[in-house]
């Protein structure tokens, strides 16, 4: 049986492009019955949100978010759930932007809760 990444709190290992999520956003994902979706904030991201599906270790979901600059944007991405070394879990991200140009890959890991 796969982990649930439920109440999971992830963060990207590396900044995109300006405006975009980055090493500040915060992603906290829920999961239910092979459904999943998850809010986020930080950095330049004011909020986001994501829902979408989960099949194993694929994650298959479409995002949208505000910036603080005023602007939405929306995309779609497709998620592998792995496992570091030391059992935290690591989504590795092929994601494409729909209402605007851009697409690209990205890593996000779990974030401990500090001590």
């Amino acid at each position: 049986m796969a982990r649930s990444l439920d109440g999971l709190v992830l963060a990207p290992v590396a900044d995109q492009a300006p405006g975009q999520v980055g090493t500040r956003t915060r992603f906290t994902y829920h999961e239910r019955d092979g459904v999943i979706w998850a809010e986020y904030s930080g950095g330049d991201v004011v909020r986001g949100h994501l829902v979408g599906t989960r099949d194993g270790d694929r994650l298959d979901f479409r995002y949208v978010q505000l910036k603080r600059d005023g602007t939405t944007s929306s995309g779609h991405c497709v998620s592998t759930v792995g496992e570091l070394p030391d059992g935290r879990v690591r989504l590795t991200e092929t994601w494409e932007w729909e209402s605007q140009q851009g697409s690209g890959t990205s890593v996000v890991e779990q974030v401990l809760a500090s001590g």
